[in-house]
């Protein structure tokens, strides 16, 4: 694997699951699905506290925070970067008590620069007690790839969030999970009053779809001198499978005409009020030496809803979903459902890389949103039946079911790298 360097352990938690919690890939760093327990043996002394009285001490959150951290901060650091040369965060939680004491510890250690950053809650993370899922995407320093600030008006910040609404690194524009409210509370704009049915208007989500799109990405982008037809990838969050046709219904109507990678998940709950959709996106700088570049590999319809694109080393498919599994199995005593679905939506990725001119093996950054998370082993039966001993840079984390497909177990959305 040219120009990649894996950080990982052969046995997570004293398994036979060989996990990447780290991967360089030319200028990039990958570190996904950091959770607060020891890689290697599954435990964490400091984290879960005295065994004759776990609560004693700091705050139980607290210390999962500071440990997944504390970690990160000493990963980067053994690639020669750190935390002000992150592009990008992503964090999942079960509880919002965790999203308060994640952020006041993150806050302490990024200091007055925090990423373009995501944050929703899901049913419950890859450890069953976790309360914290963080991964990151940063940088090498290096003169090409410095760190610029965007502060757009129309981008409010949420207060005690801190993060940056958007950057650019080289040639791209990493832009953070949009709402649609402003610093305090849901926009007026797409407020509507309880009493009223709103008969015949838009639905909320389509209402906060657009106000998002329009009034928050749009902005964003043309600070960080892009357009639409540059746009590379969006991840879309909505309360339920049933939210996702009207929210990419509105999608169309504004951004159908520029092809970009598009995943759609299912959510548990948001930062704010009444807040129900939730959309980050990546894009390229207009006039880039990077050009996009939409790839047509032979995929089967309804596998995803977008486009597979390219921007130089960088290939971003759409999320994918197994479809076709909405019947019986009569050998399920055979396979867990997740591993044959695992399987076809890793055939489908192996797919993406031929297009691209690389392998399965490139793959640096694999999200599984999984109606159960304790179908997990049947993930990573696939992905070792196609990647052998190969450590698996993945987060997993448990959705509101049901998901999009009929019969889905799992909707993967993955980064590959293809030099």
């Amino acid at each position: 694997m040219p120009n990649i360097e894996i950080r990982g352990v052969e046995s997570l938690a004293g398994t036979a699951v060989p996990y990447a919690y780290a991967v360089k890939a030319g200028p990039w760093l990958f570190l996904t699905g950091h959770e607060a327990f020891d890689f290697a043996s599954g435990a964490a002394p400091e984290v879960e506290g005295p065994a004759v009285f776990p609560s004693f001490g700091a705050p139980r959150l607290k210390r999962e925070a500071e440990y997944i951290l504390k970690r990160m901060r000493k990963m980067l650091a053994e690639f020669g970067s750190d935390f002000r040369h992150s592009v990008r965060v992503d964090q999942y939680y079960p509880a919002f008590e965790a999203v308060r004491a994640y952020q006041l510890a993150r806050h302490g250690e990024f200091g007055d620069y925090i990423p373009p950053s995501t944050s929703v809650l899901m049913e419950r993370l890859f450890k069953a007690n976790s309360h914290i899922s963080m991964s990151m995407i940063a940088v090498v320093p290096g003169k090409d790839y410095e760190i610029g600030k965007l502060y757009p008006k129309e981008v409010p910040v949420p207060i005690g969030s801190f993060f940056v609404p958007a950057i650019t690194c080289n040639d791209f524009v990493f832009v953070a999970g949009q709402m649609a409210s402003d610093e305090n509370a849901l926009d007026p704009a797409v407020r509507l009053p309880k009493e009223l049915r709103n008969w015949g208007g838009p639905n909320a989500v389509r209402r906060q779809t657009e106000f998002i799109i329009k009034k928050r990405l749009e902005p964003a982008l043309k600070a960080g001198e892009s357009s639409w037809q540059n746009i590379l990838k969006a991840q879309i969050y909505v309360p339920t499978a049933a939210d996702i046709p009207d929210a990419l219904d509105v999608w169309h109507q504004h951004v159908g005409a520029h092809p970009c990678a598009l995943t759609a998940v299912p959510t548990k709950a948001f930062g704010f009020v009444d807040g129900i959709v939730e959309i980050n996106l990546l894009a390229l700088r207009d006039g880039s030496k990077r050009k996009k570049e939409v790839l047509k590999p032979d995929l089967p319809a309804m596998s995803s809803y977008g486009a597979c694109v390219r921007a130089g080393e960088l290939v971003f498919p759409s999320g994918f979903m197994p479809i076709g599994f909405a019947s019986s199995d009569p050998f399920d005593s055979l396979a867990r459902a997740s591993q044959v679905q695992a399987l076809a939506v890793l055939g489908f990725a192996d797919k993406v890389c031929r297009a691209a001119g690389t392998t399965l093996q490139n793959i640096v950054r694999a999200q599984w949103f999984m109606a159960d998370a304790t179908q997990f082993p049947g993930v990573e039966l696939a992905w070792m039946s196609r990647q052998g001993k190969q450590p698996h840079p993945f987060v997993c984390v448990q959705v509101p079911a049901p998901l999009p497909a009929p019969g889905a177990a799992l909707t993967a959305d993955f980064w590959i790298y293809a030099p």
